[in-house]
Parts: structure tokens; sequence; C-alpha cells
């Protein structure tokens, strides 16, 4: 990967596919492109090939492991240290812990590691060029069409890419969707989040991760590779200034004081304490002619439910499942876009329909709280639980599935309740 920086553009610059962004979106893409048979370019502006994303849990929701397993990275993730973990959530009602066989397991990897993996994984697929130190500068159009990219060298020069498909996987702020002025849809977001790895004592239940909803703070701690455990807090704007005066040791004690607390008090900080103020969520057209968004380019939604990393690898793999037939010269690209489209917005509309609606900082709906309370109390309310906030199923099914026994489960716990004693208060109601 180390000559990635100096690989010049070829003479011709014609290829089935130019990716933006040599991120896990852009990535996923070029890796799943190159090995179908097209030729694919990848241009990133950040010139280090170890280069990574900083402000990140680097939580991966089990929904993604099958991507990772396709991508040939699982094995060497665990290599480097990697954990598979369940989710476990602490409510006023207890622990929501899904039985171990039924639980969705997560990929938890620094992204310090796993982002040069993937970016030389992607270098080294036969038929993908990955030039490092490369920004562009311009969209190229045949009619409405986009059909390439004016890119900035490292000298200064700028260079002609032209492509049947551009791929915008440049994240939230993506330039590509602004120079192609796709439609955007900007949803403000009530809550901060600070964070910062930690080495020392694992907290109980480790490697699984855990989180804490406290209504409508939250918390949460992921342990990953090298011993190190990341925490972090996503809390509602009037907490601000507290942080601001002390990040780190708002952190440690806001931590600390958790029910059930995990040991961060007699941790070791490692690495800066990162703050994000401002996260608002973009909804963008997903596809546009000749124009494809993946990863935050497409959807940037809040990270309390850490869906970031997971979609990023998802939506570039249904992106390449999509268009490989149209890019080998066996069908339309512009059914082959239709098609991500669609495949994307069944995938994840909903999802982030209840999770852009949660990001305004508002607390729990009752149904929330019923779901949470018969999921804290019930196995297979659990596992329904886990297999949604995995984002294993959507929400159509999780209702379908989960509804009936949230309130036979509850029901059973209130009739319980008044049996031990006249007036004693059902803690479903609290």
């Amino acid at each position: 990967m180390a000559d990635s920086n100096h690989r010049s553009v070829p003479d011709s610059s014609e290829y089935d596919a130019l990716v933006v962004g040599a991120s896990l979106a852009g990535c996923t893409t070029a890796i799943l492109l190159g090995r179908a048979g097209a030729r694919v370019a990848v241009v990133e502006k950040q010139p280090d090939p170890a280069a990574f994303k900083r402000v990140c849990s680097h939580f991966i929701q089990a929904s993604a492991a099958p991507t990772i397993e396709r991508l040939d990275l699982m094995d060497r993730i665990e290599e480097a240290g990697g954990v598979r973990s369940r989710i476990r959530a602490w409510t006023r009602w207890g622990w929501i812990d899904p039985p171990p066989e039924r639980a969705g397991y997560a990929v938890n990897l620094r992204r310090e590691v796993l982002d040069p993996m993937i970016r030389e994984t992607a270098s080294g697929t036969p038929g993908v060029d990955v030039m490092l130190g490369r920004a562009v500068k311009g969209l190229l159009y045949d009619g409405d069409a986009v059909c390439g990219a004016e890119v900035g060298e490292p000298a200064g020069d700028v260079t002609s890419i032209r492509a049947r498909l551009v791929i915008g996987a440049d994240g939230r702020d993506s330039r590509v969707a602004q120079l192609a002025d796709v439609p955007t849809k900007t949803l403000a977001h009530g809550r901060f989040a600070y964070g910062a790895y930690f080495e020392g004592a694992q907290p109980s239940h480790s490697p699984d991760g855990s989180m804490w909803m406290l209504d409508p703070q939250w918390a949460a701690a992921f342990p990953t590779d090298s011993g190190l455990t990341f925490y972090a807090v996503m809390l509602t704007k009037d907490r601000l200034a507290e942080f601001r005066r002390d990040p780190e040791e708002s952190l440690v004690s806001f931590l600390a004081d958790l029910p059930d607390a995990p040991p961060i008090a007699t941790g070791r900080r490692v690495g800066p304490v990162l703050g994000k103020i401002e996260m608002p969520n973009r909804i963008r057209r997903a596809a546009v002619p000749g124009l494809a968004l993946v990863g935050d380019a497409a959807l940037a939604t809040d990270p309390i439910f850490g869906v970031g990393c997971g979609w990023a690898l998802q939506s570039g793999e249904w992106l390449a499942d999509s268009v490989v037939p149209a890019l080998l010269g066996q069908g339309s690209l512009e059914r082959g876009l239709a098609r991500y489209r669609r495949r994307h917005g069944r995938a994840l509309r909903g999802h982030a329909f209840l999770i852009h609606d949660y990001a305004t900082g508002r607390r729990l709906t009752r149904f929330e709280r019923a779901l949470f309370a018969a999921a804290a109390r019930d196995p297979t309310v659990a596992t329904r639980f886990d297999e949604f906030g995995t984002r294993r199923i959507g929400p159509a099914r999780m209702l379908a599935t989960a509804l009936p026994r949230v309130i036979a489960v509850n029901a059973r716990h209130a009739l319980a309740g008044g049996r031990q004693g006249a007036g004693a208060p059902s803690t479903a109601s609290a």
C-alpha cells in the first residue's frame, strides 16, 4: 500500500467506476466491483495510506458482519485483535441481555487499524487503482448524466478521469453530492458526543458492549482490540457547558456514576477525548444519473445507535451488486441505479425515520418504555429487541413479532405485582 500515494493517473483515465473516498464505504464498493471484473479508480484526498476516521466509536453492527465475511476481512480483523460482541442495554426496568445463542454479534476494531486494512485490500484488488492525495475539483457531464470528475493531484495539476459511474463515498459533508446538487434533507440533532479510549480493568461482561438508556441521556462502553475500551456519552445540549470546561473529568464522572458503572475511574486514558457538537442528520437521494452515493454521503444518521460503519459497508455492497451487470455491459446502468435506490430505501428508510426522531433529544415514548420493560423481563422480547437494535430486521417486522408479547409480558408483570400487595406499584408504569 505504501506506493499508492505515488501512483499516477493512467494516460487513458477511462474507468468503469470512479470512487471518491477510500474509507469503509468506498473501499467496499471498489473491492466488490473489482472482483467482479470492473475497472475502478479510487481517489482519496488524504495522502497518508494509514489515515483513519478519528471521531468514530469503531462499533460495527451485526447486520454488516456478512459483508465483512464477503470481503474476506473477518479473519484478518480477529487476527488484529478485533472483538466480536453482543450489546447489552441498561434500562430502569433492568438490563436487556439477549440470550447469547440468539444474539447478533457486532465487530469492534479501532478505525486506526481497520481503515488501513480495508484500504490495503482495495489497493491489492486486481482492476482497482487507489490514488491518494487527490481531491475532486469538479464533475464531468454527458448531457444530464455525470460521467467523471476533475481530480487535483499533489503537484497542483488537474486531470480528467472519465467513468461510466461516479460513486460519492466522501462522508456526511460529501463534496461530490454538493457538486452534483443532489437533493438533500438536513435534520437538526439535539445531542452532543464525547468519547475516549481507556486501558485497564475491563467492564463486566466484556467483551460484550454495554449501553445505558438513561432517558434521554445515553452512555456506552465498547471493548475493542489491544485491551482498550471506548467510553462515550451522548447527552442533551443543556449538559454541554460542563463538558466543554473539562471533557475528561466530565466523561469519567458521568460514567462512574452510572448504575452498574463500568471501571472507567480506575482506567488510564489512551489518546485524546474527542467531541462532536453538531451532528445534523442528512438524507440524500442515493443515486442520480451517472452518480451513486454510499455510506454517510447517502444517509448520515445519529451515531447513538452505531449504524454508520455497518451501513457504510452494507451500502457499498448493495451498490456493487446492483450495478455490476451494467458496468460489464450486460444491462442498463439506469436500471441498476434504480435497483440500488430501492434496496437502500427498503433496508434503511424505516430505521432512519425512528433514529432521526429520537435524535431530537426527546424522552422515550410510551411504546418504547413498554418495549424496554418487556425486553428486560423476557428473553424472547429481548431477542426481538436485539434483532432490531443490531439492524438485522426492520421496524415493521419487529412490531409484528414483538408487540403481542410485549403486551402479554407487561400485563403478567402488572398482575403479579398486584397479587403481591394491594397498591404495590408496577415498574412497567415507572
